[in-house]
């Protein structure tokens, strides 16, 4: 039980990057539109407002994955979490557009990192037939992050005027990222090492110790023999993923990575109430149906976290991605006979969103997490990931492009997108349920 207890609590606190992660990229939804009023901003600007942290989120990924290799996981993510603070309280006093960026780029390394680390930490750390529950808590708390500030940006909406919002409410917006950023910063002090991290530098006596405070003893030392055993047969070095095998693992992290991201999950919820107000809803009314998005994509993750480690990554992603498909074709076709004003363009919109928490959402964190060699591990899913981010600064840039030209063929481009997915992971994605990180990299090897 006390193992239990103890691993939980290292999970819910390295998931607590996710949280931000889902916090900075939604905190824009609600403060976009007064953003747009008060620089006086043209489409291009209002697309990069919403993307600029994105960019800073590349850079972030792209240099987290080698730092966490040389200092470790635990150091990387304390920078990160200090990131996020400093960019929350310099986007809430910004007085310029050009201020606001920058200070939403340096938010943007913070969660960049951060989205590479974090389910890299849970995954090192979990025992085996758990992994896939606790990585996917990491979704969760992208999910929780996003509905804390949807219905925070409803209530700071409410409180005033339209006139103040634009001046100020914006402000409170942004600026409510510093309470979890300092609460992530605080509570990594009380979170070990990633043993395998510990393993890769020689310090094994450490590395066993928090092995045998998340698993059995006798399972701790098993795990430790099979690590010590995949550190001696790796390399090491960026080349050893493009080798025959390992190849495979490195085209699904990046490919899992970029389509999770170009499906339209994004394009929703970065702009949920500019949809919804364009649609015929009010901005209070399209702003209380973002809050309502969010619950909804709560509830779906939980389907994830229970059925994960039974039914597997591979089941969920086939069940999900195809309704996915079914709901962005369905929303095509309302666009096409105008039928949006009524209630069935939000019910779609919802179905949508539940297909994709159920899937789409953790399954990549996991199955990029948990597929690469343990030397190359951080430097894999940075590649990975920044693919991922490189698909969410696409997305956020071109959506209110892609909207000016048409809602219908938006919504069906998406669908055309998770119809690859669909036949790419029926095809190609093998199923990791129950494996170690280390029978996973051999069974590569076997291939």
């Amino acid at each position: 039980m006390e193992n239990k207890k103890y691993l939980l609590m290292i999970t819910i606190i390295g998931a607590l990057g996710g949280l931000l992660f889902g916090y900075d990229t939604a905190v824009i939804s609600g403060a976009i539109g007064f953003l747009e009023t008060k620089f006086e901003l043209d489409v291009n600007q209002k697309g990069f407002a919403v993307s600029s942290a994105i960019f800073g989120c590349i850079l972030g990924v792209a240099i987290a994955g080698y730092v966490a290799d040389k200092i470790g996981r635990k150091k990387t993510l304390l920078i990160t979490a200090f990131l996020f603070a400093l960019s929350a309280i310099g986007s809430a006093l910004a007085d310029s557009y050009t201020f606001f960026v920058v200070a939403r780029i340096v938010g943007g390394v913070g969660v960049g990192a951060a989205s590479m680390l974090s389910p890299l930490y849970i995954s090192e750390i979990a025992p085996a037939n758990k992994r896939g529950t606790l990585v996917s808590l990491y979704q969760l708390a992208i999910v929780l992050g996003i509905n804390l500030v949807f219905f925070f940006n409803y209530k700071v909406a409410q409180f005033s005027t339209e006139a103040w919002n634009i001046e100020t409410g914006w402000r409170y917006m942004v600026g409510s990222e510093t309470i979890p950023a300092l609460l992530f910063f605080i509570a990594l002090f009380f979170v070990p090492e990633s043993p395998r991290w510990l393993s890769k530098e020689g310090r094994n006596v450490e590395a066993l110790d928090i092995l045998k405070r998340v698993n059995s003893e006798e399972k701790a030392i098993e795990v430790h023999q099979e690590i010590k055993a995949a550190l001696g047969q790796e390399k090491g070095t960026l080349k050893e993923l493009f080798a025959p095998g390992l190849r495979v693992a490195m085209i699904i992290g990046v490919f899992l990575a970029l389509f999770s991201q170009i499906t339209g999950i994004n394009a929703i919820m970065y702009y949920a109430p500019e949809i919804l107000k364009k649609a015929g809803f009010g901005v209070d009314s399209a702003l209380m149906q973002t809050v309502i998005i969010g619950i909804v994509n709560t509830l779906f993750t939980f389907i994830a976290i229970k059925y994960i480690d039974k039914l597997g990554r591979r089941t969920l992603l086939l069940w999900g991605v195809s309704g996915m498909v079914i709901c962005l074709f369905g929303i095509g076709l309302l666009y096409y006979f105008n039928l949006t004003s009524g209630p069935y363009l939000l019910i779609l919109i919802l179905a949508f969103v539940g297909c994709f928490a159920m899937s789409l959402g953790p399954i990549p964190w996991v199955l990029i997490s948990e597929i690469f060699p343990t030397k190359t591990r951080g430097i894999a899913m940075s590649l990975a990931i920044m693919v991922l981010w490189v698909g969410v600064v696409l997305i956020s840039q071109f959506t209110p492009v892609l909207l000016e030209m048409g809602e219908m063929m938006t919504f069906w481009i998406f669908m055309v997108n998770a119809i690859i997915l669909l036949i790419f992971t029926y095809k190609i994605i093998p199923e990791t349920k129950g494996k170690t990180l280390e029978e996973i990299e051999q069974s590569w090897k076997k291939d």
